[in-house]
């Protein structure tokens, strides 16, 4: 018998996040029949190579996605918002990494190692959450099954990449100017439409993305509303309390999270028995020996696929509660590969088709 194979797009191809798209699709277990590379005009007739092959990419039109099972979008949001509908409509799934449709509710929000289920319930598109959701989420998760989990408050330390390439220069421009003592510039970060910017380079920026008017920011209003999505179903759930400061930091790749967490009184959680957990969790690397100073770093993460935890331990003043250091790669986990890893579990599950489009939510979006 003949495997199945699949046509598969990758739309925002030639971005920081679509040319590790196309790496991971590589690396995967999806029978890749045919493959097609979308982005902007101005970069069609750029030239990718996909298993020893040249591709060559192609400006994205509507009819691109004629004939494509499968579309791995990682454009931006106006992107997303315009294109994925058409690609629903001509008969693909969508698995989309800009921050558009997490919210819409007829779009599930998805971590694998967290709430593969929801998947059953797609209308054609599956959005892939922020990146430092998906890291929390994946170490929360384990513990949430063996302890329940009441309250979650986490500080982020965010890499550059964060923002995209344009941050990642940004970055890399200041510190090679601050180092030879010349004038250090900023037009990209903290926002790069906002009226201010500032220099990361040997500093930190406690804004990532545009405030909102209850004064926290965008970035930190996902990861409460995300998290409570992917766990609960719901975005505005009151089964757990979620808060948070997000923070950019002068690190290429790679976020790192310190997460305080109280879990369900009387069931009897101890560090030691958080970190067992952890230690056989999917997708979750145990890094925690303080005598050795053994913990999860950002310089370590990069590269990597998996999500790793350390600094587990108890709060002295507070009963049931933990803390924990949480650290992965923004562009592969936070991205990439948990974008790639959702078509797997979709191509395993025999979940690539749309439904009715009688009743497809997206045909007229």
């Amino acid at each position: 018998m003949t495997e199945k194979t699949y046509h598969v797009a990758i739309l925002g191809a030639t971005g920081a996040v679509g040319t590790r798209l196309l790496s991971q699709l590589e690396q995967s277990t999806i029978p890749v029949g045919q493959i097609k590379l979308l982005a902007s005009a101005r970069s069609a007739g750029t030239t990718l190579m996909f298993k020893g092959e040249p591709v060559t990419v192609e400006e994205a039109t509507p009819e691109s996605f004629d004939g494509v099972d499968l579309v791995l979008a990682s454009g931006g949001g106006s992107v997303s918002k315009r294109f994925a509908p058409e690609a629903v409509k001509r008969g693909a799934v969508v698995v989309d990494n800009s921050s558009y449709w997490r919210m819409h509710d007829d779009v599930p929000l998805v971590v694998p190692e967290v709430n593969e289920a929801a998947l059953q319930t797609h209308q054609g598109i599956i959005a892939n959450p922020n990146c430092s959701t998906i890291q929390m989420v994946v170490a929360l998760e384990p513990i949430r099954q063996a302890y329940g989990l009441e309250r979650v408050i986490v500080s982020t330390y965010q890499a550059a990449s964060g923002a995209g390439q344009l941050g990642w220069d940004e970055l890399v421009a200041q510190t090679t100017a601050y180092n030879a003592g010349e004038p250090v510039t900023a037009s990209v970060l903290p926002v790069r439409g906002a009226a201010k910017h500032y220099p990361l380079a040997y500093n930190l920026l406690p804004q990532i993305d545009v405030f909102e008017d209850d004064g926290y920011t965008h970035e930190e209003w996902k990861m409460i509303h995300e998290t409570k999505k992917i766990m609960f179903g719901d975005k505005d759930s009151r089964d757990v309390k979620v808060t948070g400061t997000a923070v950019r930091v002068p690190v290429p790749i790679g976020h790192g999270e310190t997460v305080y967490f109280e879990t369900a009184a009387g069931t009897g959680a101890t560090a030691q028995g958080i970190q067992q957990v952890l230690s056989q969790a999917p997708g979750v690397v145990l890094e925690d020996n303080p005598a050795e100073q053994l913990y999860p770093q950002p310089v370590n993460a990069a590269g990597k696929r998996e999500t790793f935890v350390g600094r587990v331990r108890p709060d002295l003043e507070v009963d049931d509660a933990f803390h924990m250091w949480v650290v992965s790669d923004n562009l592969l986990k936070g991205a990439a590969w948990n974008t790639v890893q959702i078509a797997e579990r979709l191509v395993a599950l025999d979940l690539v088709r749309v439904p009715d489009t009688a009743t497809n939510p997206f045909t007229t979006a």
